[in-house]
């Protein structure tokens, strides 16, 4: 048996790979796939894959771009969830604000810099023709830290992944003003250079078992009903996600990185674009 360690956020789009694990897929092939929810996010995530920490995250796609310009020795191999990623833009429900254009030079919770929270945040703010320069962070780690900065009013508004979030907006401790989509697909599966270079084979498994299950994930008998009880949503919820959501078996073409450095790049957010070999294998 080959140990590999994957890393991903607690939420309803890693189920997929749950199932494998679970139903011994991984096991049969040989391979002791060991998942870590990671809440904190991506931030997080690039952080493990440069300690070593994990082999392979799933991960979004701005995040790690960016984190691969500024050396994480990692590779994406593969889009895992091509639909864009719809953030919520939210606040806590007492407070003032009522429009986005209210939320201009206000402080944004983010989990931490160079998560998605905080890269989304200069995207929102380019979308709605903001100054850039006068975004202002808070850094709260998970949700449960952006209740409390939102609640004590050490931060402003919060944009995170919009069905994840809406428990807290059905029970009345967020208010949602508006949603901002990514212009990409939004998650990527990157891994370590290190087991790229010595286990290809064992990659290659693993992404031909998990992109069975994807592409079949929706057929799924009863799936609505297992995802809303295991992630605490509302089942006419989790049918409009799942609505949205398209899982992908292919890699990320030349095009979308393209776009992706640019948009980072003119936001200041990297200093320099690279070649797409240097992100993608």
């Amino acid at each position: 048996m080959k140990t590999i360690k994957i890393a991903g956020v607690p939420e309803h789009f890693n189920l997929p790979w749950h199932l494998c694990i679970e139903n011994g897929e991984f096991e049969e092939a040989g391979i002791d796939l060991q998942w870590t929810d990671v809440p904190e996010g991506t931030g997080k995530m690039c952080q493990m894959l440069r300690n070593g920490e994990t082999d392979i995250a799933v991960i979004l796609t701005e995040g790690i771009i960016k984190d691969i310009i500024a050396e994480n020795p990692s590779k994406i191999v593969q889009v895992y969830v091509k639909s864009p990623l719809i953030w919520g833009i939210h606040v806590a429900t007492n407070s003032t604000f009522n429009s986005i254009n209210d939320l201009e030079n206000k402080k944004a919770a983010i989990s931490r810099f160079g998560s998605g929270s905080h890269l989304m945040s200069y995207v929102n703010a380019q979308n709605n023709n903001w100054d850039t320069s006068n975004l202002q962070f808070e850094i709260v780690n998970t949700i449960d830290g952006a209740v409390e900065a939102l609640t004590s009013e050490k931060a402003d508004y919060f944009m995170w992944e919009r069905f994840m979030t809406k428990p807290l907006v059905d029970s009345g401790v967020f208010r949602k003003i508006t949603d901002c989509p990514t212009p990409w697909p939004c998650f990527v599966i990157a891994v370590r250079n290190e087991v790229l270079e010595n286990h290809p084979q064992i990659i290659e498994q693993i992404l031909e078992i998990i992109n069975v299950t994807t592409e079949e994930f929706k057929q799924i008998p009863s799936i609505d009903r297992t995802l809303a009880s295991k992630y605490n949503q509302k089942l006419e919820d989790i049918q409009e996600w799942l609505s949205l959501t398209q899982w992908s078996q292919k890699q990320l073409d030349k095009k979308t990185i393209e776009k992706v450095q640019n948009q980072l790049h003119t936001l200041n957010i990297i200093e320099k674009t690279v070649p797409y070999e240097m992100i993608a294998k």
